[in-house]
């Protein structure tokens, strides 16, 4: 064995040992419970896994009597999840958005067959004869979202990669721009989620209203229902007080969404197990503002329909009415059963998800409840951790042993190698994916660096016959390496 071989696997086992001290950890679900405690600990009881989950807040409805409880750490400083403790509800306000079409259609101001156009004049485009039930029930035939530039998005790839909001600085401006720009579809009449047009819908019933989304929302729907810990937040300093910080399955904290474009659809909206048990109990007995919403009205397929923003899903013999949410730290889920009158609310601080547990609350069995999540997100943050913790490694080691190098390809493959390892340890899934893997992943770079280091002095600065074109490319190749540690780091 050479003594370059042999330095570089000395300098893998001191590596992966420091690694060991600073590899990822991911949440686990904490001990502390608030509120009732059967319910906490039935709610314990649903969770398939608790690694990954920080806290849940939870809320079960039955007999018109609703139960609260908190489960685990609102945050990583340790303080307990509380029944009234903000969480960010994501796309659980287009079941609210949707109430508020109801609401006005019952109130007379607006029809379900009213054109976009009629609703929203300022609206000119194409997408003006939508109809509004066309926006409430996904058949609009617009996007999942607005159509973005290269710069758009490549904003948006930033926030993904630094934990930032993806919809900071999208106004009302922006959703009513895109209406005038797009056409509606072929598939017009189908249902295609999208988060576009119930953003378009919500503004358009706050422009015949001549008020603002946030206030006709707390007008018509939240303030009725006593909701008064839900809040809109289009500005920073909308954010409730004592709020869950939100991160993902894997740990890292992430920024929280506000913004009043995408608010209708969940970009800012925050409520409480509390608000949202308030909000079940009144739409299962039918005296919630707009609570018809829920009424199936169209087929998504065999198993699912849809009202107004409302999906209602057969489960086995169980057939739920609900929505769920997702942000950049947050999950949720509220449903009920019309045929039991039990409704559940399930609040969780990190991005992994818990319609599981709210399905088994509401007594669907556990193989058909662990299926009713989506199996892709998870893999996808497996797939980043593992391929990032190596792809660096490989790739350095691989570097150093050819038999063309120069050390300008030595730094550049270094500093990734680095950054790679930054990015399985950031952006990878440790609630899927073992942790002493990344440990391994350190030791590989650092094999790779030591491998390198061996050869340095003997190696031309630049191997190329145009040198300033080989430098150019490798100072790109750093600097991109750069801004993804910032990112991280930020």
């Amino acid at each position: 064995m050479s003594r370059a071989t042999v330095t570089a696997l000395v300098v893998a086992l001191i590596a992966g040992l420091v690694g060991v001290a600073l590899m990822p950890r991911a949440p686990r679900l904490g001990a502390q419970t608030t509120g009732d405690r059967d319910l906490a600990a039935a709610a314990r009881s649903a969770a398939p896994d608790p690694s990954g989950h920080r806290g849940l807040a939870v809320a079960v409805v039955e007999n018109g009597q609703i139960r609260t409880a908190g489960l685990g750490d609102r945050d990583p400083a340790g303080r307990p999840v509380e029944p009234g403790t903000p969480f960010e509800i994501g796309s659980v306000a287009k079941a609210l958005t949707g109430m508020l079409l109801a609401d006005q259609v019952a109130a007379g101001v607006v029809g379900p067959d009213d054109r976009l156009g009629a609703t929203w004049p300022e609206v000119t485009g194409p997408a003006r004869d939508v109809t509004l039930d066309e926006l409430a029930s996904h058949r609009a035939g617009l996007p999942r979202l607005a159509p973005g530039s290269p710069l758009g998005w490549a904003r948006i790839l930033w926030s993904n990669v630094s934990g930032g909001n993806p919809y900071a600085g999208q106004g009302v401006d922006t959703i009513r721009d895109t209406a005038d720009r797009v056409s509606p579809d072929d598939d017009r009449g189908e249902v295609h989620y999208s988060n576009l047009g119930p953003s378009v819908l919500g503004h358009a019933l706050a422009a015949k209203a001549g008020v603002a989304y946030p206030e006709l929302l707390r007008a018509r729907v939240l303030g009725p229902l006593g909701m008064t810990a839900t809040v809109v937040a289009t500005r920073d300093d909308d954010l409730p007080a004592g709020r869950a910080q939100g991160s993902r399955a894997g740990g890292r904290p992430l920024d929280p969404w506000a913004g009043s474009g995408y608010a209708p659809a969940g970009a800012g909206p925050w409520s409480t197990a509390e608000d949202l048990g308030l909000l079940l109990a009144a739409t299962l007995a039918g005296t919630a503002p707009g609570a018809d919403a829920a009424t199936a009205r169209f087929r998504e397929d065999d198993d699912t329909r849809i009202g107004y923003g409302w999906f209602t899903t057969r489960h086995g013999d169980h057939e739920v009415v609900w929505h769920n949410g997702a942000t950049g730290g947050f999950r949720s889920y509220v449903g009920f059963e019309r045929a039991t009158g039990r409704a559940v609310v399930v609040l969780g601080n990190t991005d992994k998800g818990v319609e599981p547990i709210g399905l088994r609350l509401l007594g669907v069995p556990q193989k058909t409840a662990d299926s009713a999540t989506s199996v892709v997100l998870p893999w996808i943050g497996a797939g980043l951790a593992v391929a990032f913790t190596f792809l660096g490694g490989v790739s350095l080691l691989g570097t150093a042993r050819r038999r063309r190098l120069d050390q300008v390809t030595v730094l550049a493959a270094a500093v990734w190698a680095f950054a790679y390892l930054g990015l399985g340890h950031q952006l990878g899934d440790w609630s899927v994916v073992p942790a002493w893997l990344w440990p391994l992943g350190a030791g590989l770079s650092a094999a790779g660096v030591a491998l390198a280091t061996t050869r340095w002095r003997a190696l031309p600065l630049v191997d190329a016959r145009v040198p300033w074109r080989r430098l150019l490319s490798v100072a790109s190749s750093v600097v991109a390496a750069v801004l993804a540690v910032v990112a991280l780091a930020g």
